[in-house]
């Protein structure tokens, strides 16, 4: 049972992590991708200590590792309990202002500081089981950063509860905090053999009782359409502009399917990310998503089928065509370890949080560390909006997926 009268530390924690600018680039080559990333890394790693995890520490990349050791005599797999550090690219996370709703009595929530800013029920249904709750939102200007440091909070929340608390039993515990995985780069330094653990969970879903073992499979492609380029008043019959060969080839992708915003559900797509060209050379970027990850193949053939189609219709016009690997379907590895999620399931149903499973139309760290050989479903952190100024997480919640953490340490212990 956990103690109802243990002080929560996470929300404190949570108001403080978000002050910290840790946003990633995704056009930077370094590792991490921004350097600023290390200082809260390091803020992290000394806190860790002083919570009395004595091997906490941050390594070159900016990788977070400490462990709380085991308090019973029984072999229990070493488990990790995972988040990531950086922010999102997408929305600035520079002077980020927390504002704290008390007592939500419903209805649409208006950000102080942008009154355009406004949190919709109509947009955010999981609103409506947050009366009563206290809710944390941005003041309107920049992201809040629930998208991760909520789930760095309760990871570390969680630590300081069996610190505290030494009758829970539990196996040997390693907490690791990751940067650069709005990047998809979160697992690329990675140590794996130092961290030491057998099964790990993300803390890094939406939802209340979202539990998520199921990922897109992943490439990324490159198509560069060559051209030929000479001075516009002398061009006739001899510029090639890569430009309309590959106007030709956007023009000619399907319009009501395989794309994002004609897909949901179960359904993979074809999307576009960047155009970047002149009359010598443009380069086209793409995504290709598929939760089967043999359509991967289908989908990238289709691509090169119609780049191919374009290049015909300008006769001298060349094209390079790249696959690039990016992730997997994490559920191909997790079906051989049903009990690592089968745990959480169970600590779910005992704290009566109704599990839900979903997959994810997207990935997570989860997806590669499955393929590296470490099993890692991921659980809720209960962000929402995440990426945009609308970003926003109930404290009650927050203090939830504290409960859920300590409860899925102390199942692993029961089981063996």
């Amino acid at each position: 049972m956990f103690d109802k009268n243990y002080k929560f530390t996470v929300t404190d924690k949570f108001l403080k992590y978000v002050k910290y600018d840790t946003q990633s680039d995704e056009d930077s080559t370094s590792f991490p991708s921004t350097e600023k990333q290390k200082t809260f890394s390091k803020e992290l790693a000394e806190e860790l200590k002083g919570m009395g995890l004595a091997d906490a520490h941050m390594d070159e990349w900016g990788y977070v590792m400490a462990t709380l050791p085991s308090n019973t005599d029984k072999n229990v797999p070493v488990i990790a309990l995972i988040a990531h550090i950086d922010t999102s690219p997408a929305v600035t996370g520079a002077n980020v202002n927390p504002v704290v709703h008390n007592n939500y009595r419903g209805g649409d929530i208006i950000l102080p500081k942008d009154p355009n800013q406004i949190i919709k029920v109509e947009d955010n249904h999981e609103l409506k089981d947050m009366i009563g709750y206290d809710i944390i939102t941005t003041d309107g200007t920049t992201l809040l950063g629930a998208d991760n440091k909520a789930g760095v909070a309760e990871i570390m929340d969680a630590v300081n509860y069996m610190l505290t608390h030494p009758e829970v039993k539990h196996g040997t515990i390693k907490v690791c905090f990751t940067p650069d995985e709005e990047t998809g780069r979160g697992t690329e330094k990675i140590d794996l053999k130092k961290l030491g653990a057998q099964f790990a969970y993300t803390v890094d879903g939406s939802g209340r009782g979202e539990i998520e073992t199921e990922t897109f499979s992943a490439d990324a492609v490159v198509i560069k359409f060559h051209g030929k380029n000479i001075h516009p008043g002398y061009a006739k019959g001899k510029m090639i502009n890569s430009v309309k060969v590959a106007a030709a080839f956007i023009e000619s992708l399907p319009k009501d399917k395989l794309s994002p915003e004609t897909t949901d559900g179960r359904d993979g797509y074809i999307h576009c990310t960047g155009f970047n060209g002149m009359e010598e050379l443009t380069t086209l970027k793409f995504i290709i998503r598929d939760f089967e990850t043999p359509k991967l193949k289908e989908y990238e053939s289709l691509l090169k089928n119609l780049a191919e189609a374009a290049v015909k219709k300008f006769p001298g016009a060349k094209m390079e065509f790249e696959v690039i690997e990016q992730y997997r379907n994490m559920k191909e590895i997790l079906d051989k370890f049903p009990s690592v999620a089968g745990n959480a399931v169970e600590a779910m149903n005992r704290l009566n949080i109704k599990p839900i499973f979903s997959p994810i139309r997207g990935g997570t760290d989860g997806s590669r560390l499955s393929f590296m050989g470490l099993p890692t479903p991921n659980i809720f952190a209960g962000e929402h909006s995440f990426h945009s100024k609308l970003e926003w997480v109930a404290v009650q919640d927050m203090e939830l997926v504290v409960k859920l953490l300590v409860e899925t340490c102390k199942v692993w212990e029961e089981k063996q």
